[in-house]
């Protein structure tokens, strides 16, 4: 694993020694009625749980399946543990973590109120990808995991073994991405171990996430209205099937940079030296929700958008792209969707890796952090992605694509 240099991660470097984090390989069953599987009822998966459990109530960090992606946890009632999770991924102290329950009833005991709105959301998608941003009690949970704010971020995961561990726990978890800070989200075990191996008390191992990306986080504003502060795994469209179009704030001030615009205002990019930086917006703005403020998910190659008018421009623009970088040095890569490729030469970049169809958007949202990992194994330096339109999961794959890219996007015309 590349060891990173900066101090904040060495804090939590346990001895040099890897293998110090406990690894806990779990048995699941193939469901059909769900992504997840179910949990074997087998004594050493019993074991499992019981032992990460403990763990976490002793101010430890265990990494953990959901359906949307592993996350990294510690009792978020407790700052030791919390500030812990912080070291070990490298983030940034004002970016919030999301709180995750096994039981709705949990909510009492975390939040003064649930606007009517936020709780037929809840009713409808928990457990599933969703995270509601409420009013926090005070004194409850560390002021690390809210970030100093007056608000906090819930969810109840849809995955047997989150429930499991968070039950055994009795605790609520505070749970970002099982990832160094700014890398593409963790979607099996093995990228938790590529990543954290060693700086964090223990990882279970529960196969691969359904979804692949992380939960849609919303706030319900006095009036009513649902503001998406993150795209993800429940659309858009599925929240106006619940609430009604007209509830879903259109483009509230403080999410400007989701959607549409966000590909429409942001920078263009055709050269690996204009490296991305570190915030995407006003330092000044405090975000209510994971992911709004930093560049997240990059691979370690330079990654450009390619947009265009058609398939076609944008394939003849990105296969020119690859051709002068390749003769650059660089080491190139592609991503791409299935029915593209017979638009591209042959072998148009050392890396060719595809998300699936675009009329399956699950697929590409399953597989897309892990196709932004296998360029770095690939040793990519030099990579272009399709855009794809902003429907469905569509949003979610885009919002996460630009936050890979740093915002850098190419026009194809």
């Amino acid at each position: 694993m590349n060891e990173p240099h900066d101090p904040l991660f060495a804090v939590q470097r346990r001895s040099g020694n890897r293998n110090e984090t406990v690894y806990w390989e779990l048995d699941l069953l193939e469901d059909a009625a769900s992504d997840s599987g179910v949990l074997q009822s087998s004594e050493e998966n019993k074991l499992a749980i019981v032992e990460a459990a403990a763990m976490l109530r002793e101010g430890g960090t265990v990494a953990f399946p959901t359906e949307t992606v592993y996350g990294l946890g510690a009792d978020a009632r407790n700052t030791a543990a919390v500030e812990a999770v912080f070291a070990a991924k490298g983030r940034p102290s004002d970016n919030p973590l999301i709180v995750h329950i096994a039981d709705p009833g949990a909510l009492d005991e975390l939040v003064t109120e649930v606007h009517p709105t936020a709780a037929v959301l809840m009713d409808a998608y928990w457990p599933g990808p969703l995270t509601v941003v409420l009013p926090v009690r005070e004194g409850v949970l560390s002021p690390c995991v809210t970030a100093g704010l007056d608000t906090v971020g819930v969810r109840m995961p849809d995955h047997p073994v989150a429930l499991a561990l968070i039950s055994a726990a009795g605790c609520p978890v505070a749970a970002p991405s099982a990832n160094r800070s700014g890398r593409p989200s963790p979607t099996l075990a093995s990228h938790v171990m590529e990543d954290l191996a060693g700086y964090i008390g223990g990882v279970l191992d529960g196969g691969a996430a359904g979804v692949g990306l992380e939960s849609t986080v919303v706030q319900v504003q006095p009036d009513g209205k649902v503001a998406v502060l993150r795209p993800g795994g429940i659309t858009l469209e599925q929240l106006a099937a619940v609430v009604g179009a007209e509830a879903i704030a259109a483009e509230p001030a403080v999410v400007k940079e989701f959607g549409a615009s966000a590909a429409a205002e942001a920078p263009v990019a055709t050269a690996p030296k204009e490296r991305h930086g570190a915030e995407t917006v006003s330092a000044s703005l405090a975000p209510r929700a994971p992911g709004m403020k930093y560049t997240h998910y990059a691979p370690r190659g330079w990654l450009g958008v390619v947009s265009g008018s058609s398939p076609q421009r944008v394939a003849d623009e990105a296969a020119s792209l690859l051709q002068a970088a390749q003769l650059n040095g660089e080491v190139t890569g592609l991503l791409l969707f299935e029915e593209h490729k017979p638009l591209y030469p042959a072998d148009p970049a050392a890396c060719v890796l595809s998300l699936g169809s675009l009329s399956s958007p699950e697929e590409g949202a399953r597989s897309l952090y892990a196709a932004l990992r296998r360029f770095d194994e690939a040793g990519a330096t030099y990579i272009l992605a399709e855009a794809c339109p902003y429907t469905g999961l569509g949003v979610a794959i885009m919002n996460r694509l630009m936050k890979a890219a740093g915002g850098s996007v190419i026009d194809a015309g």
